[in-house]
């Protein structure tokens, strides 16, 4: 039987940012509702951290840890030979690390003789990132999705599309000392990160404040703590003591909600697992949109010269994909997706089931589309506005699907005056 999932029915969604916390709140599952959760962080986009309660019944937080540490007897009998996605924290690639395959037997060789050569500054230090472990074994038993984090748009697109053979469900795990460069999350998206094991450090850039750790050629700051961002001929706005920012330890069982377009650096102060999911919804889905506009008019301005040549627009799309991880196109195909689900959960009465055991009530549902009506709207005049409409879609689908999502909101918005007082 789903657990029913229902916000209160006088909630909008805000497309900007619009206010920065004094502190990072620290909340307990049992005292916090979801709506209360829906209203206070994920509208108005405000990181929290979430205590140990919201994890403690995971079979990953009972199975892979043996005495305050991972199990690495258990991790190589379950996922020994499957191959898995590793970062040099050593080597930098681009504005990145640099990231390699290989087999979990052998990773997990490597921690092992890592922990006891007392993590030499002369061996590599090696995360295990970015791996999709649910994906690949979907029947073994890891963990529940917190009801917090239930309306997931991107997630549930993938599910519904395994010929995709992707999501974003991802499993980190490393020796102390491992840890993430400065970066936003993909789309803008939002994450949450549990830890089953460790501790971390994350560093929090409220959004705007990363444009003071670029350089004078735009270009964002590899390590938020180097030496580096004190040289004044390259970092010209950089002032430690005026940057906004938050420095927080996430301890065992904990879970932190990173904000849409929140910059961040994170560290492992301890040997650590972590799931991690990159999500979207109703309350973000503006930031992602505006984020693929403003990226798209950036690709356009940078091939401005090229203007005339045969198939323009699709080059830009091609490098929009590229430099977003999706273009105009595929934005769409997704929103749509989610549309028709709540469209067609509305008009026949049946239930938008998330992870196989939420579903969402009335007003969530309202809320989904009067958001996605807006973006939708705004997409489509978009695309005509740069003439990519035609590359997007046939016959006219989107169009259709936002008349038919207008006119169900404003049969609904007459019905609620009719019965209302």
């Amino acid at each position: 039987m789903s657990t029913l999932i229902e916000i209160n029915d006088d909630l909008y969604s805000f497309d900007e940012d619009t206010r920065i916390p004094d502190t990072i709140e620290k909340i307990e599952e049992s005292m916090v509702t979801y709506n209360d959760f829906f209203s206070k962080y994920l509208i108005y986009n405000q990181p929290c951290l979430i205590n140990s309660q919201a994890t403690e019944n995971w079979p990953c937080r009972r199975n892979w840890v043996l005495n305050g540490a991972p199990n690495f007897e258990v991790l190589r009998t379950l996922f020994g030979r499957t191959i898995v996605p590793v970062a040099d924290c050593n080597k930098k690639f681009y504005n990145s690390q640099f990231k390699d395959d290989m087999p979990m037997k052998s990773y997990l060789d490597y921690w092992i003789d890592y922990k006891r050569n007392n993590y030499a500054k002369s061996m590599p230090l090696l995360y295990l990132k970015d791996w999709h472990c649910v994906k690949d074994f979907p029947d073994i038993p890891i963990y529940e999705v917190p009801q917090y984090f239930v309306s997931d748009w991107l997630n549930e697109y993938y599910i519904a599309h395994p010929e995709l053979n992707d999501d974003y469900m991802f499993i980190y795990m490393g020796p102390k000392e491992t840890w993430t460069p400065l970066h936003a999350d993909v789309f803008t998206s939002y994450s949450w990160s549990a830890n089953i094991i460790g501790r971390k450090r994350w560093l929090f850039f409220p959004p705007h404040e990363e444009d003071h750790l670029r350089d004078l050629y735009g270009q964002l700051a590899y390590d938020a703590v180097s030496e580096d961002l004190n040289d004044r001929t390259k970092y010209r706005t950089y002032d430690s003591k005026k940057l906004k920012c938050f420095d927080i330890i996430q301890e065992a069982g904990e879970i932190i909600f990173v904000p849409s377009g929140w910059h961040h650096q994170v560290w492992n102060l301890e040997d650590t697992i972590s799931i991690n999911h990159n999500w979207i919804n109703g309350c973000n889905i503006g930031n992602v949109w505006h984020g693929l506009k403003r990226e798209l008019r950036s690709v356009m301005k940078e091939v401005d010269d090229c203007k005339d040549m045969k198939n323009w627009n699709e080059h830009c799309q091609l490098m929009l994909k590229a430099s977003y991880g999706m273009d105009y196109k595929q934005f769409l195909q997704f929103i749509s997706f989610i549309a028709k689900n709540r469209l067609h959960a509305m008009l026949k009465k049946n239930q938008v089931i998330s992870f196989r055991k939420y579903c969402f009530g009335y007003n969530h549902c309202l809320f989904d589309l009067r958001v996605l009506k807006h973006t939708l709207d705004d997409i489509i005049t978009d695309a005509q506005d740069l003439s990519v409409y035609n590359l997007m879609c046939e016959n006219d689908e989107s169009l259709l699907l936002l008349n038919a999502i207008t006119s169900f909101l404003e049969s609904s918005c007459n019905i609620e005056n009719i019965i209302s007082p």
